[in-house]
């Protein structure tokens, strides 16, 4: 446990400061505060002493230079039980000092903001500030390295319940805060200059911070946490407010961070519904209970224990056609106060409201896979499907009614585990098919689990079909025609097995594996 003595207070940020320099100020240590940061502090009605009367310099540089200098950064880094180390800083006139405050230039939050030049993004690249805080943390059984505004509560309330003193646990505590800042800082600054010659640097950079830990991951066996990552804003299901139901798990995350982006791919009203990382139906609607309702009676069997996503907000209506229906969880930009009283009485369905949500605010980022000893990495955007650039390939042509219900189809496909295949009527699915290993048996499993909807429905693949199988297969289930990449060494025999069997086949020349 140390006594704060004396406080080197350099800060940005000057937020929740007063708060702090009156507790320090209480308890009697001395505050020193470099330039902006001493007229702020003096302002406020405490005394403060200027950097300059150690260092014997003003700011150098229009203020680049303030406090590195020899007896600023001996003061932090003596060791307070080694006797030599005490009588240079005696000898020198030098403080010691207890504590040091200081957060840093925005640098990341103005990059995430976008938009900056170089030059400026240069400027905003802090020196002293991360020297101050790398020091302090290093000899942070002496010396309180505090980096956030969000620290000074816990601070003061160490200062107040052990007289003016911080114990060992929380300087530690504050050292791992402080070297984890500079770290997730200087990665913000190398990913900056390193990303703007090629889409990926030569490093590879996770920023994220703790949100909570889990009860467990997708097993009982495994531990687990969810980390928020430091990207710019993009809304994630992270960022949505729990109104309700039991703590969220590893799976619920999961699945409804798939619901989350289906959701917002969807300009009309629409439902999806999540089981097990596979959307199981997927519907769209002139209402929002039009397009649960769509989904629901597609595969009621599939969507027991589910998760489901909405675009539009949940009214009274879809919270009574929920009843006692069996899900796991709903994220929607918002919910009406009747129909968030009445899904809250069922205590065990976790309840997410994410104002806002939207395409735009799904942002670009790199999608970062784990592989035993490294990483893969790849961007996650989409392009869109340009209709004008869909070739057809047979005799037969789609009507207008089956395009558009290809194009549904097409939308949905893309987030399902490969091998996949989509079967829709309309804007609904009626048979989905996925993540199995050759395509003629997702065919054969999104025909089934269609129990005879899939007559007059059309079909989405993936990727192109390798062999004719595939097509034989959606002939028997009565689909009527089918979108899907084209790119096979038997695509001529694919093509005849659809004019056979008198299905339109549409070419897209985009393939949507996702594994």
């Amino acid at each position: 446990m140390i006594q704060v003595g004396n406080a080197l207070v350099s800060v940005y940020d000057k937020s929740g400061l007063e708060e702090l320099c009156r507790s320090l100020s209480s308890h009697g240590a001395n505050i020193y505060a470099t330039g902006k940061t001493s007229e702020f502090i003096r302002s406020s009605g405490f005394e403060v002493k200027g950097i300059s009367n150690l260092t014997g310099f003003t700011d150098l540089l229009d203020g680049r230079v303030k406090t590195l200098h020899p007896a600023v950064f001996s003061s932090l880094l003596a060791l307070r039980d080694n006797r030599e180390h005490m009588q240079q800083l005696s000898e020198m006139g030098i403080p010691r000092f207890d504590m040091v405050v200081s957060n840093l230039y925005p640098f990341d939050k103005v990059l995430h903001r976008g938009g900056a030049a170089l030059d400026e993004m240069l400027e905003l690249i802090d020196i002293g500030g991360v020297a101050l805080t790398r020091a302090a943390a290093k000899n942070y059984r002496s010396v309180a390295a505090v980096t956030s505004v969000d620290q000074y509560p816990m601070v003061i309330r160490q200062l107040e319940e052990n007289s003016g003193k911080l114990t060992d646990d929380f300087l530690k505590s504050l050292a791992v805060s402080a070297f984890a800042r500079t770290a997730s800082y200087d990665a913000e600054i190398a990913s900056f200059l390193g990303g703007s010659e090629s889409e990926f640097g030569e490093n590879l950079f996770i920023h994220a911070k703790k949100k909570m830990d889990l009860r467990y991951g997708e097993n009982p066996f495994q531990k687990a946490a969810v980390y928020r990552a430091f990207n710019g804003g993009s809304t994630s299901v992270l960022d949505a407010s729990v109104e309700g139901g039991k703590e969220l798990s590893f799976n619920n995350l999961l699945d409804l961070n798939i619901a989350l982006e289906m959701a917002v791919d969807f300009r009309d009203p629409c439902a999806i519904i999540v089981k097990h990382a596979n959307p199981s139906a997927v519907a769209e609607g002139d209402s929002i209970l039009d397009a649960l309702s769509s989904a629901y009676e597609s595969d009621a069997l599939s969507a027991y224990g589910c998760v489901i996503g909405s675009n539009r907000k949940i009214d009274l209506e879809c919270a009574r056609f929920l009843g006692k229906k069996f899900v796991d969880a709903i994220i929607a930009p918002d919910y009406e106060p009747e129909a968030l009283e009445l899904l809250n009485r069922r205590k065990k369905m976790r309840v997410l409201r994410l104002e806002g949500m939207s395409r735009e605010k799904l942002t670009d980022e790199t999608d970062i896979r784990r592989i035993v000893g490294g990483y893969l990495a790849q961007t996650t955007a989409v392009p869109e499907l340009d209709p004008s650039s869909i070739r057809t390939v047979t005799k037969r042509r789609a009507t207008e009614g089956e395009l558009q219900s290809l194009l549904f189809g097409w939308k949905v496909v893309r987030f399902l585990w490969s091998n996949a295949v989509v079967l829709s009527r309309g804007r609904c699915t009626t048979g989905i098919g996925a993540g199995q290993s050759s395509r003629v048996d997702a065919v054969k499993i999104a025909v089934e689990k269609s129990r005879g909807a899939s007559r007059g429905s059309v079909m989405a693949s993936d990727a192109f079909f390798p062999f004719r199988d595939g097509i034989d297969e959606a002939a028997r289930g009565g689909v009527t025609a089918v979108l899907q990449p084209g790119g096979s060494i038997r695509d001529a025999e694919v093509i005849e097995a659809a004019d056979e069997h008198g299905i339109a086949m549409l070419f897209t020349g985009q393939r949507l594996f996702r594994h």
